[in-house]
């Protein structure tokens, strides 16, 4: 397994080691003993899908406040997807800035996005599966969105219509937030 940096140092790509044959592939999805010695080490608790049917489907940008944020490792086992992860941690060197990276079926990469960090997705193709792991439970009363186009974030989506849920039309945006990240904690 392979852990890459990327431009906001806490956010990394996990690329797992695939074993192919004539018959197909074979790869370690996820490992707590080889993530850790490269320095991920995140206890999860909770496994995570969703399922989207339509291309243009953005979902996002979302986070739970503390104490019940989440660390989650994304993967896209159908289809493909825009993975977008946005630092919110007041303080950061990297406060509001954020990564994208493709995620999907044929690549098998893996985003790691800890605390402090919002979490969106678009998708690229039909019939898209997202698969996560989170560290913390969901808890209704600490989940949050974001406008997915913020203007002060600034996500480039390459899209001008998506396809977006209630939540995600009636998100506020980071000025009307209620965001208690800070660096450091």
């Amino acid at each position: 397994m392979k852990v890459i940096d990327t431009l906001i140092n806490e956010v990394k790509i996990v690329e797992p080691d695939v074993f192919g044959d004539n018959r197909g592939w074979f790869y370690e999805s996820y490992s707590y003993e080889k993530l850790a010695s490269s320095g991920i080490d995140t206890k999860f608790i909770q496994d995570n899908r969703s399922f989207s049917a339509k291309k243009g489907t953005l979902r996002g940008l979302h986070f739970q406040k503390n104490p019940y944020a989440q660390t989650k490792l994304i993967s896209c086992t159908r289809g493909e997807i825009f993975d977008v992860a946005v630092d919110l941690r007041k303080g950061s060197p990297t406060y509001l800035k954020w990564v994208g990276v493709v995620l999907s079926a044929e690549n098998k990469k893996m985003l790691y996005i800890p605390k402090g960090f919002a979490h969106g997705f678009l998708t690229l193709t039909d019939d898209v599966e997202v698969f996560y792991k989170v560290d913390e439970y969901y808890n209704k009363e600490s989940d949050r969105s974001i406008r997915f186009d913020d203007s002060e974030i600034g996500v480039d989506w390459e899209i001008e219509n998506p396809i977006l849920s209630q939540k995600d039309i009636a998100a506020p945006t980071l000025a009307e937030s209620d965001i208690d990240f800070i660096y450091g904690d």
